[in-house]
């Protein structure tokens, strides 16, 4: 079986495929673009789902144009976590697809989270106002011609296939699926009123649940009967391509939005509901958690303000850069908001103190886990579209772990990798063993001290404002 395998990650505006070979080495990558999602009143958010198949045709054909057909072992496909598409009996979209974030299932969700108390609690995890099982069950009252609920992921690889799938155990834990169980919880959609036969069969990511078929070749370059595999969300893809995958393994991913996610030997169930798990593909499991608070709030002059805030060394005053309000990791408050403790001299203090503010959430982020009892060993790795030397050396300062940015930490990469892991002998672990391949920057020790006492306020504004909790807010400064 050939080394040689393809990553399609479709994201909300644009489709982006990347081959690597055996090695983890990319060789080819590109990109097409497709209609962007709609925002209505009433918090709706939702994207022509019909839009996704055709600039996944563009890109792998362009893909595929420089690499030898023969050469592609397999394919994997990562989607953003949370989306739900109605489909009707040819499989085909029956309506809009409907995005996270989307809240016309909040009603749903309340009812879901009273029928599922019990469940919830053994794996950790709390039912929100826009949790995606409350979507599905919008859909099933009222989406007509409804037929099946299916994450994007399915659409594209039943495109690949040409027949229905099995779903990624990775898609389906964000729509209410239980991988402890192994099982959709009946309970709740009994409740709910949601069919079973609406749900696909789950499966571990990784696993081969297709071949691309003779059309799908034509359409693409792939070759025909190439193994279509199981694949993940957007976050779990960005793990792996930062050589994320044993345990202990933790990598800080800073986009317009941060998030947390690791490797754990079992399933650690958080009391708070911020950290949810999904699991590994031999055997361990995924926590991870995504905060409101990264880099959106970023001027277009930053590269400017970056090198005048690293020449000036820590702000004097702490900043939460929390862009609208509410957040859900490492702490839930739907009240907090962003703030500064002071008057700042000027945009260079500013922006520092926004920098370490983003870097105070990923310090009370580890101590989250601390306080359940997860390892997170040294370095922690980074990844995300931001690549920025003061951030970097910030973090690392601030967390007091060495920090090793991944080259290739993207979405479609870490497809790539999963699908790699399906054909080489040693499986996920072979395949993602070049991804981590970046330089550590330790922190920096005359700053650490300052550092400190300015997480130490951090969190003392959080808990004086109610939302850390006591033990948190003990183990953050002690």
């Amino acid at each position: 079986m050939s080394g040689v395998t393809i990553g399609i990650d479709v994201g909300t505006s644009r489709v982006r495929t990347l081959a690597v070979d055996g090695s983890g080495a990319v060789l080819a990558s590109a990109t097409s673009s497709h209609p962007p999602p709609s925002e209505r009143a009433g918090g709706h958010r939702e994207q022509d789902a019909r839009g996704w198949w055709p600039a996944v045709e563009r890109s792998l054909c362009e893909l595929t144009a420089v690499l030898p057909r023969h050469d592609i072992g397999a394919v994997a496909v990562t989607t953003p976590s949370g989306i739900v598409v109605p489909v009707d009996r040819r499989g085909e979209p029956a309506g809009p697809a409907l995005l996270a974030g989307d809240v016309r299932g909040a009603e749903y969700n309340r009812a879901a989270a009273h029928a599922g108390a019990a469940r919830w609690r053994r794996l950790g995890l709390a039912v929100k106002a826009d949790s995606a099982i409350g979507r599905i069950a919008w859909l099933a009252g009222n989406q007509p011609r409804l037929a099946g609920v299916r994450h994007p992921a399915d659409l594209v690889t039943a495109r690949l296939t040409g027949r229905d799938n099995d779903t990624s155990s990775a898609h389906a834990v964000a729509c209410g699926y239980d991988p402890l169980g192994g099982e959709w919880p009946t309970e709740v959609l009994d409740a709910l009123k949601v069919g079973r036969r609406l749900l696909p069969r789950v499966v571990a990511p990784g696993t081969r649940i297709g071949k691309v078929s003779r059309l799908a070749a034509a359409l693409t370059g792939l070759p025909v009967g190439c193994p279509v595999v199981a694949g993940v969300t957007e976050g779990y893809a960005q793990q792996l391509a930062s050589g994320a995958v044993t345990p202990g393994q933790f990598v800080g991913i800073l986009g317009s939005r941060y998030r947390l996610r690791g490797v754990t030997e079992g399933l650690v169930p958080d009391p708070s509901g911020t950290v949810s798990s999904q699991p590994h593909p031999d055997g361990w499991w995924l926590p991870g958690g995504a905060s409101n608070t990264g880099d959106a709030w970023l001027p277009e002059d930053s590269d400017r303000l970056d090198a005048a805030a690293c020449a000036r060394g820590p702000a004097g005053i702490v900043a939460y850069p929390l862009r609208g309000s509410g957040e859900r990791f490492p702490f839930a408050s739907p009240e907090a908001h962003g703030f500064t403790s002071a008057e700042p001299a000027d945009e260079v203090e500013l922006h520092r103190a926004r920098v370490e503010g983003v870097a105070f959430v990923e310090r009370l982020a580890l101590d989250h886990l601390r306080r359940l009892g997860i390892p997170v060993t040294d370095p922690l790795l980074a990844a995300g579209d931001l690549h920025s030397p003061l951030w970097t050396q910030v973090r690392a300062t601030v967390t007091g772990l060495g920090v090793r940015p991944s080259p290739h930490a993207e979405p479609a990469y870490g497809a790539a990798l999963l699908a790699l892991g399906a054909i080489v002998p040693g499986g996920l672990i072979e395949a993602c063993s070049g991804a981590a391949g970046g330089t550590v920057v330790e922190p920096v020790p005359g700053e650490q001290d300052a550092m400190t006492e300015s997480y130490h306020r951090f969190c003392t504004e959080l808990h004086a404002r109610g939302w850390i909790d006591d033990e948190l807010f003990a183990v953050a400064t002690r």
